[in-house]
């Protein structure tokens, strides 16, 4: 079963973003609190979304994503920050799943873009997006500025 995470979810969603971040070599990195999760996704104004996806009860999946904007077409897009399923209950289509209700959000509300970002080293993801049409942007570099860069940059 998909549907849109409710509040009483966030304990799951928290330790499965803590999962996530374990399975991508970087455990240290996930900082975000319960209470975060909760404001970012269930405050009057949420700053993201997340779908979850719910088996024998509990959930053990979810995507998180939030919209972007595309200059060059006029229009919002999604863009998904986390698509993870427990590892016990991969292979049962719950990534095509909720991918499949993104596009779907995609397509009702006219948005032309699903995109997202993948490690280099994740040929499992890597070839599972390809099998369902993705393609990468191998023309484009990510940048970011973070911590004490982000900071000088804004104190200049």
């Amino acid at each position: 079963m998909i549907r849109y995470a409710r509040k009483e979810d966030s304990p799951r969603i928290l330790a499965l973003i803590k999962d996530l971040a374990e399975y991508e070599k970087a455990p240290l990195e996930a900082k975000a609190t319960l209470e975060q999760i909760e404001a970012s996704l269930f405050s009057a104004n949420p700053q993201a979304f997340c779908h979850v996806v719910e088996a024998d009860g509990v959930v053990v999946g979810i995507s998180v994503w939030f919209l972007n904007y595309s200059t060059w077409l006029g229009k919002s897009g999604i863009y998904l920050e986390d698509l993870y399923i427990d590892p016990a209950y991969r292979g049962k289509g719950f990534g095509l799943t909720l991918l499949k209700e993104l596009a779907k959000i995609c397509g009702e509300r006219n948005y032309e873009r699903l995109q997202w970002w993948v490690l280099d080293w994740n040929e499992p993801a890597i070839e599972f997006y390809e099998s369902i049409g993705a393609v990468p942007m191998d023309d484009w570099t990510v940048f970011r500025v973070s911590g004490d860069a982000l900071k000088k940059l804004g104190a200049a």
